[in-house]
């Protein structure tokens, strides 16, 4: 006869055995922002992970919350942090102790107020940012004039442009587009007429290979220019500095991810996506019209040799 211990104990682990089967098949959420290198990059990343035999699941997040987000363990990997744009905001989840800097692409990324390249034609002294706000009524619109305009990219970019002109005391009013798909949109249309334009952009994308332009050269990024009001070019404010010119491209990843998927982490840690990966993913989509699944397939079929070593023991 089977004992009543033995009935409980099978019961038990059985219970267990399902808890432990449920724990390790929850997916990895990797959230989708709205530019679209990111987009494709998910997909590919995901991918990867799949082949590796991780679940994955796709969740929309905003790319300026997204960290605190990876802190409350809604968000377990975000694997394009881009210094200039969520340094900060990733740097104090990391120091808080509950985001993991996992990784460091190759790629160095930079982030800035951009022109195309005939501006110059009507603003001489460029690419200086002094020289740009002397020609600053050259940019304005109905809606800043007769301050310039300076077309940012979405709000939850976070990238302090309004704090720049503030802190340089610059005659420009920041205009916020809605998407990267509005920047590209208002730089053909004044490309097409020639007329001035001053826009956010950024390396490594697509952008570079159809427009000629040049990034304003604002004063030199440096640690705290952006905290600190007695550090920089004026003494009173703080973001008196540009971006980082060679800035990083990271993955983070929650601090319960190496524990919750150790295989995966171990991939993680050695993906490494350079500037040439960044632009291929937008270009795919921004310019050849690809689908993003369809995109991110290309990739992984033109880049087969490289993330199957980021799957390999010894790679």
């Amino acid at each position: 006869m089977i004992s009543r211990e033995s009935i409980v104990g099978s019961v038990l682990g059985l219970c267990l055995a399902v808890a432990g089967s449920a724990n390790a098949a929850e997916p990895i959420r990797i959230p989708l922002h709205n530019w679209t290198s990111q987009l494709v990059g998910a997909e590919i990343v995901g991918q990867i992970l799949e082949a590796a035999g991780s679940e994955v699941e796709y969740v929309p997040a905003d790319s300026g919350a997204v960290y605190e987000a990876m802190c409350e363990g809604d968000v377990d990997l975000v694997h394009e942090v881009w210094q200039g744009a969520f340094g900060v905001a990733f740097e104090k989840q990391v120091a808080k102790g509950c985001v993991i800097d996992a990784a460091t692409h190759a790629a160095l990324t930079r982030e800035e107020w951009w022109y195309p390249a005939y501006v110059e034609e009507a603003c001489p002294g460029l690419p200086d940012w002094q020289a740009l706000n002397k020609c600053a009524e050259l940019f304005a619109t109905s809606e800043t004039a007769p301050k310039g305009r300076f077309l940012g990219g979405p709000a939850e970019w976070l990238k302090g442009d309004d704090e720049r002109v503030k802190g340089l005391g610059m005659n420009f009013a920041v205009i916020n587009a809605g998407s990267a798909d509005a920047l590209w949109a208002e730089l053909a249309i004044a490309s097409e007429k020639n007329k001035p334009i001053v826009l956010f952009n950024w390396t490594p994308n697509f952008i570079e290979a159809l427009y000629e332009g040049k990034f304003v050269e604002f004063p030199e990024y440096f640690e705290g220019c952006r905290e600190d009001a007695s550090k920089g070019v004026n003494p009173e404010t703080t973001h008196d500095c540009g971006n980082p010119k060679d800035g990083y491209l990271k993955i983070g990843v929650w601090k319960e991810f190496p524990k919750n998927h150790p295989a995966a982490y171990k991939v993680v840690q050695k993906m490494s996506f350079s500037n040439l990966d960044i632009a291929v993913m937008s270009k795919l989509v921004d310019v050849d019209k690809m689908e993003v699944k369809d995109a991110a397939a290309k990739w992984l079929k033109d880049n087969e040799s490289k993330w199957q070593a980021w799957l390999s023991p010894s790679g």
